[in-house]
């Protein structure tokens, strides 16, 4: 009888190598749709209520481009909560101490959020908060969450994502004023004295789930990658089943965006800001399923190649999404705006630039583990 194949930590980095493709994949993703905001003059951003008008026909291939990147918010959300899960653990076990833990965590989340609240918002003229605000938040706020375990942790997930909409809908009305405290919260804003893309609460519940994927990782860990795979695939297909019959139905859980038509692109046009449940259903439907087979495929491999694109840009998530900034502000001075041919081969430069830089900054942050760039 064969010996059942385990999850393996890498020794150097202690991760799993699948969770770095995954979020590695959806940085090459989100490269892709921040080129595109720099450099498309046809760029589709019509992911909410407040952004489109009813009866506007979208260019398919301008549609799709946008729409295959809205897996990466809630996959990297998702697996800052799985990693978070895995590093207590792993920091436990070598006795460290659950203070120095909880600390550590509370100062990294105080500090991303803080890149959206003095540098993101800075350079915007504007107070702007965006996804490392929901993170570093999340963040901070899981440090006291995660001592209900995991069981509440995800019932609580649950009530936040199925019952945003409900609140929303007495307390919200789309295209009105709204106070700061509800856009931080529950409801997004745009306008000429802040924005805010993601209110928190609908993203920590992301994050939620995320942690109590972590805790699951953490038990199957000796059991071998076929039970988690499993899981995975199953809990996919669930999450795609739910979002076609919310979808279909054309009621609860839209986030105010029905259905206009029958068409591939009036199905998918479902409203990221705030997330849907039919957006969450759909993007960690087909996060899920991605990443069992990527689990499948580590548990194929012979080895990793720890110096593979995608990996290395998985291990660098964040260190990566704020150089990624730095190299298209670069060419914009360059380079001019053009078609979503010109897009695609643009966000193949930002890459090539992007990877010896994030390879040399993985090697320091491996050599320096106690420095501030862990925070990175």
């Amino acid at each position: 009888m064969e010996k059942p194949v385990t999850l393996e930590f890498d020794k150097t980095t202690q991760r799993i190598a699948a969770i770095d493709w995954m979020r590695g994949l959806v940085m090459i993703l989100m490269a892709l749709d921040h080129t595109s905001w720099f450099f498309n003059t046809q760029r589709i951003f019509a992911d909410s209520v407040l952004l489109y008008e009813r009866g506007d026909v979208f260019a398919t291939e301008q549609f799709l481009t946008r729409w295959i990147t809205h897996i990466c918010a809630p996959t990297f959300v998702f697996l800052a909560g799985t990693a978070m899960a895995i590093s207590t653990a792993q920091q436990r076990m070598h006795g460290v101490a659950i203070s120095v833990i909880r600390r550590d965590l509370l100062l990294r989340g105080i500090f991303i959020a803080l890149l959206d609240l003095c540098v993101f918002s800075w350079a915007s003229g504007k107070l702007i908060l965006q996804v490392l605000y929901a993170i570093g938040v999340s963040m901070v706020t899981m440090v006291f969450l995660q001592r209900l375990g995991p069981r509440i942790i995800f019932f609580l997930a649950a009530v936040i994502l199925v019952g945003s909409e409900l609140l929303l809908m007495k307390i919200w009305q789309p295209g009105s004023d709204t106070p700061i405290w509800l856009a931080m919260t529950l409801a997004p804003v745009f306008s000429e004295t802040y924005t805010v893309l993601y209110p928190l609460l609908p993203w920590l519940a992301i994050m939620m789930l995320g942690w109590v994927f972590g805790e699951r990782l953490l038990l199957a860990k000796g059991a071998g990658f076929w039970p988690v795979e499993r899981w995975l695939a199953v809990s996919g297909m669930v999450a795609l089943i739910m979002f076609v019959m919310i979808r279909g139905m054309d009621g609860y859980g839209n986030m105010f965006m029905h259905l206009e038509g029958h068409t591939l692109v009036d199905w998918l046009h479902i409203s990221k800001y705030p997330p849907s449940l039919a957006y969450v259903f759909l993007e960690l439907g087909l996060m899920a399923i991605i990443l069992a087979l990527l689990i499948h495929l580590e548990s194929a491999a012979k080895c990793v190649n720890l110096n593979g694109p995608v990996l290395v840009f998985g291990q660098t998530a964040l260190f990566f999404y704020l150089a990624h900034f730095g190299v298209l502000e670069v060419l914009r001075l360059l380079l001019e705006r053009g078609t979503l041919d010109r897009v695609y081969w643009i966000t193949l430069l930002v890459l090539a630039i992007l990877y010896p830089i994030c390879r040399g900054y993985r090697l320091l942050k491996w050599r320096h583990p106690k420095s501030l760039l862990r925070f990175l």
